[in-house]
């Protein structure tokens, strides 16, 4: 984008920021009740949350960190009735409206001012007494454990508040804020403390190094300077304090997700289970004599000859290493035996056992919506191998790939087992599996059928692909995974190359880039076993990334990606299904709509993004988002989303592109206008709000993507 425009591409929100006359270093204040302490937590009870939110560690993940930020505010008030005021003011200059403009049109355009001025924690010292309890809490928390010490409440798990059943999360923002949290996640806690202090409370560096010194930090000068660094170094455009107000960073604006619900139900199931021996047993014990002795007691397997069998190493199916070539079909089932410890039976008896009987040493992690329980008979063995320092093996069931690893130098007691389903998988999903991660790199294990890899880096659309050794099993060479780096300043993806013709209908749209009539498809790390496969073009006929078009704008939308993580992915989507030249001849954008598929089925995630021209190739802004909708899929290809766009003179737009022959799109609300077609731009004002929606030749209302 030329660098006098602009697009805001997500709801600004700030917090109320309050004034403050207090002078520092005034004398000591007298005792304050408290009730003037709960009055001031229960008034900026979202600020003191949001503020212990970013405090807080990274490593607690962000359900915890959002329950933890919760109670140390709720447990913030004076022990006694009452307490000394802190010498720290509440805040040192008066701020005026903190708002911001928005863009994403999910209905409208979403953008606007959603702030104004606080003038009541302005003379409070309640404020500036709980605010200082919540920051010596917040700094607590991030402090290590020292052997026996006792530990401080701040690092415990809070009791209180309590969600069963529920991970709760903040809202998820754009590539920004995703790049403004990992910085933070950089810092030492005193320094994300002063961040906060100085972009969301707009105290001076003198304050903050008061108010650090007070909840008990050391080394207040680094923490001031690791913040104004981050401050400083601008996030593409955006200003990295403007994007603490987002609802990225709001504990209190939150999203509701379920736990594992198949393994709640498999320890319910257990509870009842034990409760009923318990039950038995005591009935038993209370009996003349007590029970019989056991009779067969060896195995509890012996009385269940299909899971015993499971169980047996011999009876492990392994595919002929030809079988693919002459089968109808071409998938994980068609895979052969592959790997150096393809035979060792021990390790792969004590991956069986932990499949079929984990202990409270393997550790277990799933796809969405994918069961992990025991194997439904003897499964297929599709790999076992040393893989960097872990004993690795594979297997398939027919709906489920499942990797067993255990540490490659003794350690066998400690294990992991991961799931992902595959079912319904086709060649050009089927061509590769990972098969180990560490140190920020990846490997994959290749289908039998790729006869060359290679890695291309999404974000350089010009580079050629690189190659990729293999060894002699279809093994990768490590390559930098993008699910697992901590910025987007490369995007490097599989590049398979195959031969085969057979396909099934799930994956019958394939578009070829010839070499020796070869087809190369690109595979994505998205943190999970399967990589998800990148396509091109129209929902009805998606292509595979080959043409320098289709390079240029995943090269504009890879950094999206992060989006899409760990949500069971089968293939992302990316069809460009709008060009709109631009006013006062700013140039042409592409108006794309990328589109998420999940191996269930269900969930899927769909960004709808406006690329406006420019000279780097920077991510796209996110318009509008939506889950579980059938928009830019097969079964209903129609989209329209919305932006308030900024022109290189300075006069903001509404800008709006639909999919399709639309007879009209019209945008009401803080600002009116129509056009005929299915492109609109109208005069606007900075911050405005408005409807958006389209109508096609028939009359029939088209809302915009939400």
């Amino acid at each position: 984008m030329p660098p006098d425009s602009a697009v805001t591409a997500s709801t600004a929100t700030s917090a109320a920021v309050p004034a403050e006359t207090s002078v520092p270093g005034a004398a000591p204040l007298a005792a304050l009740g408290v009730e003037q302490a709960e009055a001031a937590l229960v008034e900026h009870y979202t600020r003191l949350v949001r503020l212990a939110y970013l405090v807080l560690p990274p490593s607690l993940g962000r359900n915890r960190r959002v329950l933890t930020a919760h109670a140390l505010v709720q447990r913030s008030l004076p022990r006694g009735r009452t307490a000394a005021r802190s010498a720290i003011p509440a805040q040192s200059r008066a701020a005026g409206t903190d708002g911001g403009t928005g863009a994403g049109t999910g209905g409208g355009t979403n953008g606007g001012t959603d702030g104004g001025t606080a003038t009541g924690a302005g003379r409070n010292p309640g404020y500036a007494y709980v605010r200082e309890r919540v920051l010596r809490q917040a700094l607590d928390a991030g402090r290590p454990l020292r052997r026996l010490a006792r530990p401080r409440l701040a690092q415990l798990p809070p009791p209180l508040p309590r969600v069963w059943g529920l991970r709760l999360f903040p809202r998820s923002g754009g590539a920004d804020e995703l790049a403004l949290d990992q910085r933070l996640s950089g810092l030492s806690g005193p320094a994300r403390a002063a961040f906060a202090l100085r972009g969301l409370e707009l105290l001076t560096d003198k304050e903050v190094r008061r108010l650090l010194h007070a909840a008990g930090a050391v080394d207040t000068e680094t923490a001031l300077a690791e913040a104004a660094d981050a401050a400083e170094r601008r996030i593409g455009t955006a200003d990295p304090v403007e994007l603490l107000r987002s609802p990225e960073f709001d504990p209190c604006s939150l999203q509701a997700r379920p736990t594992d619900l198949m393994r709640r139900r498999q320890y319910g199931r257990a509870a009842l289970a034990a409760a009923a021996a318990l039950l038995v047993c005591g009935t038993l014990l209370g009996l003349p004599g007590g029970w019989g002795p056991d009779d067969d007691a060896d195995s509890p397997y012996g009385h269940n000859a299909a899971v015993a069998a499971a169980l047996d190493p011999a009876r492990v199916r392994r595919i002929a290493p030809a079988a693919w070539q002459t089968s109808a079909r071409t998938d994980f089932s068609v895979w052969p035996a592959r790997g150096p410890l393809a035979e060792d039976h021990a390790l792969l008896r004590r991956a069986l056992t932990a499949w079929a009987a984990p202990g409270v040493s393997v550790h277990i992690s799933a796809t969405p919506a994918t069961p992990s329980g025991p194997p439904m008979g003897s499964p297929q063995l599709l790999y076992a191998g040393t893989v960097d320092a872990a004993r690795v093996v594979l297997f398939h069931d027919g709906l489920r790939v499942v990797r067993y690893a255990e540490p490659a130098t003794g350690g066998e007691e400690v294990a992991a087992l991961d799931f992902a389903r595959v079912d319904g998988a086709g060649t050009a999903v089927a061509g590769a599996l990972v098969v180990g991660r560490s140190d920020g790199d990846v490997r994959y294990l290749t289908a039998p059928w790729v006869r060359s890899a290679s890695v291309r880096d999404l974000l350089d659309p010009a580079e050629p692909a690189r190659p990729l050794r293999r060894d002699a099993d279809g093994v990768t060479d490590p390559l930098a995974s993008p699910a697992m780096a901590q910025d987007c300043r490369s995007w490097d993806t599989l590049s398979v190359r195959d031969g085969s013709d057979g396909d099934d209908s799930s994956d019958s749209s394939d578009s070829s880039d010839s070499e020796n009539g070869a087809t190369e498809r690109l595979l994505t790390d998205l943190g999970e076993l399967t990589p998800a496969r990148l396509t091109s073009g129209p929902p009805s006929a998606p292509g595979d990334v080959t043409s320098p078009a289709d390079r240029a704008a995943w090269a504009r939308t890879a950094c999206l990606l992060p989006a899409m993580r760990s949500h069971g992915v089968r293939s992302v989507n990316s069809w460009p299904y709008a060009r709109q030249p631009l006013p006062e001849s700013n140039g042409t954008a592409t108006w794309l709509c990328t589109r998420a598929d999940t191996w269930r089925g269900t969930g899927s995630r769909v960004l709808a993004q406006f690329q406006a021209p420019a000279r780097t190739a920077a991510p796209g802004a996110v318009a509008a988002r939506a889950e579980d909708t059938p928009a830019c899929g097969a079964r209903g290809s129609r989209v329209l989303a919305g932006v308030l766009w900024k022109s290189r003179g300075g006069t903001w737009y509404v800008l709006a592109a639909g999919s399709g022959r639309l007879g009209s799109v019209q945008v009401s609300g803080g600002v009116r206008g129509s056009a005929p077609g299915s492109l609109l731009a109208v005069r606007a004002r900075e911050g405005v709000q408005a409807e958006l929606y389209g109508e096609t030749p028939d009359g029939t209302r088209v809302d915009a993507l939400r």
